[in-house]
């Protein structure tokens, strides 16, 4: 819209009747905020790539290097292969087993999750059937890091705080993803099971472990609303052993009280080991 300069002179005029404080005066110029030290105040709290700048139309190159490091770790933690003599040799106390999931490689692995969330059927037959109050499956999943790294301290750190409590031989699985840990506790005989797997990595972090709780699972038929999970296990940028162990411990006491996990089971703690159904 263009106004000729006969009408803008009319259109101030009136603009200027309409200010019952006479001509409207320019505002005092304020001083601009400079941003770069608010987004490097911000990168200190969070792992998550916020405020890179720019070079031109792309990012500076070493936030692109960065970008390309972290993709190549993400990917290597997928790939890179299950070393179960590694976790073993953290758990020398504990009687370990090893299983494999039907998966026969990792290239299937990852093209068929529906094999690598059932048992081997030559790996079935190996499992000790017990009274088992539970079970814990460490479990390579997408990332054997994670496993490797966080795996056995969990299981201990759990573990103790459970001491009134049946728990059988932890179980290494290769090739296995979360479901894969109802197959191995029906067969155990075990009323629950905790699995450890490997969390898909992130742009932000490739050595995330998760921890799956599972109140009498039933193969092809839980869900994952029927399980619970505590994410990012992996100190000190994630949660601790302590703070991960004690709230693990906790919901597996409740859920014996309950007589279920999943959406029946909510973490409102509100004082440490305070869990509420």
């Amino acid at each position: 819209m263009t106004t000729t300069g006969h009408e803008g002179a009319e259109a101030l005029k009136a603009l200027e009747a309409l200010e019952p404080f006479g001509p409207v005066q320019p505002l005092e110029p304020v001083e601009p905020v400079e941003p770069v030290e608010l987004w490097a105040a911000l990168r200190l709290r969070t792992q998550a790539r916020i405020g890179l700048g720019r070079a031109g139309s792309a990012l500076p190159t070493r936030h692109r290097l960065e970008l390309q490091a972290a993709h190549a770790a993400a990917r290597d933690a997928v790939h890179s292969p299950f070393d179960p003599d590694a976790v073993t040799a953290r758990l020398p106390d504990l009687p370990v087993i090893r299983v494999r999931s039907a998966a026969p490689d990792r290239l299937t692995y990852l093209q068929r999750p529906d094999l690598g969330r059932r048992l081997h059927p030559t790996d079935r037959a190996h499992l000790p059937v017990g009274d088992w109050d539970v079970v814990f499956v460490v479990a390579d999943g997408l990332s054997s890091r994670a496993v490797h790294d966080h795996a056995a301290q969990m299981v201990r750190a759990t573990a103790a705080r459970l001491p009134d409590l049946r728990i059988g031989p932890v179980v290494l699985a290769e090739q296995a993803r979360v479901a894969l840990g109802d197959d191995i506790a029906a067969a155990m005989g075990a009323t629950a099971v905790v699995v450890l797997v490997g969390e898909r990595p992130g742009m932000s972090a490739a050595d995330s472990l998760g921890a799956y709780l599972t109140h009498r699972p039933r193969p092809g038929t839980t869900t994952d609303a029927d399980r619970n999970c505590l994410s990012n296990i992996r100190p000190p940028l994630g949660l601790t052993y302590e703070t991960a162990s004690r709230k693990l411990a906790a919901l597996l006491t409740k859920a014996r009280e309950l007589g279920a996990t999943g959406v029946r089971l909510k973490d409102t703690e509100e004082e440490p080991g305070e869990l509420r159904g």
